[in-house]
């Protein structure tokens, strides 16, 4: 394999990063980067640096780590929901770098639940990964879909919190059976928490995420958010 027929993942590891410009509306410094291999373009990239980031209370610093997280929890429980990420000592120090979805940026989770009822089962798919990485900021415009139909989520830096703090758009599989291929990945992270993810979080945050795999294989039904406090802000 030629340097020029790499993976997304291997691209984001080797390739060397320019920043093109800053991401409008984003709460902390986030940053579109062309990808090159030997002065050739082979991609681009969603760059989140440790120093761009906002002190919050509720988490420490680091949330590139939980883009990192959030991605490798995509992968062991074969959702293929996030992105290709990795952790790179970009232009501006350490931070995620995650493969740039080229998505139609009209179409967001609100709008794909009302046009494409052929894409619901994919949507629970979101509704039970942002239970298991306790997602506090699941916007609709946080669910994208690609030129294949595929769905993506991103902007996973506020997730993994060891107490409970589920904020997203996606309740309208409330009340509904967790199907049970989806069960039975929440069988296997009770089990035995994915190390890729445990080793990018402290221990409290690994057994919160057990306990809520554990919740799911207990009551295989997606939860109603009946406060109508579990939603984001803003919503798209």
């Amino acid at each position: 394999m030629s340097a020029h027929e790499l993976t997304p993942l291997q691209y984001l590891d080797s390739a060397h990063v320019d920043i093109e410009g800053r991401m409008p509306w984003s709460s902390n410094a986030t940053f579109l980067c062309n990808l090159s291999v030997e002065g050739d373009h082979v991609g681009q990239a969603i760059y989140k640096p440790l120093r761009g980031e906002r002190p919050l209370w509720d988490f420490e610093p680091g949330l590139h780590k939980r883009e990192l997280a959030a991605y490798w929890l995509s992968v062991a429980t074969g959702l293929d929901l996030v992105p290709p990420t990795v952790l790179r000592d970009g232009p501006l120090g350490e931070g995620s770098l995650q493969w740039f979805i080229d998505a139609d940026h009209q179409q967001h989770y609100f709008t794909i639940y009302e046009n494409r009822e052929d894409l619901h089962e994919r949507l629970k798919d979101f509704a039970f990964f942002d239970i298991i990485a306790n997602n506090t900021d699941r916007k609709s415009g946080h669910v994208l879909i690609d030129s294949d139909d595929h769905l993506w989520g991103i902007d996973h830096g506020l997730c993994f919190a060891a107490d409970f703090k589920l904020r997203t758009v996606v309740w309208e599989f409330g009340g509904q059976p967790v199907p049970d291929h989806l069960v039975e990945v929440a069988v296997r992270l009770a089990d035995t928490p994915p190390l890729d993810v445990a080793t990018l979080l402290v221990d409290e945050e690994v057994e919160a995420m057990q306990e809520r795999a554990q919740w799911i294989v207990e009551h295989p039904v997606f939860p109603v958010d009946h406060s109508g406090r579990r939603y984001p802000w803003p919503l798209v």
